[in-house]
C-alpha cells in the first residue's frame, strides 16, 4: 500500500508540476531577470503538500481534480511568495531555500521584492478566473486564501516572529504564531478542495482543525530540523533560531517531539470524521512525519507503528 501510495502522489505532484509551469505568471517583454526570479521562485524543487493536500481533499469528497489542482497551485503561488519574503535580510535573512540560493541571493532584493509581488497577484488572478468554479466558489476561494496572508495569517504571524522572537514568550503566544505562519496556507489548501467538491460547513471546519493540528506539528518539526548540522538535510539555512524564543527553547527537544505526536494524533483523529479511518490523506501524514522524526524518536522509545491509535484503522 506504500509502494502505491507513493508512486500514486509522484502522479500528482506530477501533475501539479506539469500545471505550476503553464501557470507561472509572464513578465513583459525585455524583463528577463524578472521572468528569471519568478519562475525560479515557483517551479523550485518541493514537496508541493498544499496543491497535493487540496486535490486529495477535493477527490476524496467528491469534486473535480483537475479544478482542485489549479486551486491548491495557488495556494502554492503564495507560499512561494512568502518563502521569497521569508528570506530577505529585513527578515529572517537567508541565503538558502530549497537546496538552491535564495533568490535575492541570486536576482537582487529589488528583483526579489518584485517577483514576490508578480507572483501573489497571480495566485489571486488564478482562482478568479478558475473555469471549473462557479462564481460563489471563486469569490469563497479568494476569501480564504486573502484570509491566510492577511493578518490573521500569515503576515501576522510573521510580524509576531520577527517582533516577539527574540523575546521570552508563553508557550501559547508561541503556539499561535506557529499556527498563524505555517498552518494558515494548510487550511487554506484543503478548505479550498473542499470548496471545489461542494462540501458543507461541518466539513470544512473540521478540516480547518486537521490544517491547524497538521501546522503547529510541522512547525515544530522545522524547529527540530533548525537545530541539526547540516542544511543539506532540509534545504536551507539551519540554526536561524538561535536566540529565539522557540517551544522547542522551553521544554526541550525530547517534550516536542512528543507534542508533535499529540497534534498528529488529532490531525488524523479529524481526518477520520471527515473520511473515514482509511484514507490517502492519512497516509500522506504518515510519510511526511514518519522517516523525519523515526531517528529522534527510537531513543524514546516510541516506534513509527505505536504513535497511532491501534484502532483507528489503516492509515
Amino acid at each position: 500500500m506504500t509502494t502505491n501510495l507513493k508512486s500514486g502522489l509522484s502522479a500528482y505532484r506530477d501533475r501539479i508540476d506539469s500545471r505550476l509551469a503553464v501557470l507561472v505568471p509572464q513578465a513583459l517583454p525585455g524583463q528577463s531577470e524578472l521572468d528569471a526570479a519568478i519562475a525560479e521562485s515557483i517551479l523550485a524543487p518541493g514537496k508541493r503538500l498544499r496543491p497535493l493536500m487540496a486535490a486529495l481533499t477535493a477527490e476524496d469528497l467528491g469534486g473535480d481534480v483537475e479544478t482542485a489542482i489549479d486551486a491548491g497551485c495557488a495556494v502554492e503561488m503564495v507560499h512561494a511568495a512568502s518563502l521569497v519574503l521569508d528570506d530577505l535580510p529585513c527578515m529572517d535573512n537567508a541565503a538558502m531555500r530549497r537546496g538552491r540560493p535564495a533568490i535575492h541571493m541570486t536576482f537582487g532584493e529589488d528583483v526579489a521584492v518584485l517577483s514576490s509581488i508578480a507572483v501573489l497577484a497571480g495566485a489571486f488572478q488564478l482562482l478568479a478566473t478558475i473555469p471549473g468554479l462557479a462564481a460563489r466558489e471563486r469569490s469563497e476561494a479568494i476569501a480564504i486564501l486573502t484570509r491566510a496572508v492577511g493578518t490573521a495569517g500569515l503576515v501576522g504571524g510573521q510580524f509576531e516572529d520577527l517582533r516577539g522572537g527574540r523575546a521570552t514568550r508563553a508557550l501559547s503566544e508561541i503556539a499561535t504564531t506557529n499556527g498563524l505562519k505555517t498552518g494558515s496556507l494548510f487550511s487554506a489548501a484543503v478548505e479550498i478542495g473542499a470548496v471545489v467538491a461542494g462540501a458543507n460547513g461541518r466539513v470544512r471546519a473540521l478540516l480547518r482543525d486537521f490544517a491547524a493540528d497538521l501546522g503547529h506539528a510541522f512547525q515544530l518539526l522545522d524547529d527540530l530540523l533548525d537545530g541539526t548540522s547540516s542544511a543539506v538535510l532540509i534545504g536551507k539555512d539551519v540554526g536561524k533560531d538561535q536566540g529565539k524564543s522557540t517551544i522547542v527553547s522551553l521544554i526541550g527537544r525530547p517534550s516536542v517531539m512528543h507534542r508533535i505526536e499529540r497534534h498528529l494524533a488529532d490531525a488524523h483523529q479529524r481526518l477520520s470524521e471527515v473520511f473515514g479511518p482509511t484514507n490517502r490523506m492519512h497516509m500522506l501524514l504518515d510519510l511526511i512525519f514518519d522517516k523525519a522524526l523515526a531517528g529522534s524518536l527510537e531513543p524514546l522509545g516510541v516506534a513509527a507503528a505505536e504513535r497511532r491509535d491501534p484502532g483507528a484503522g489503516a492509515r
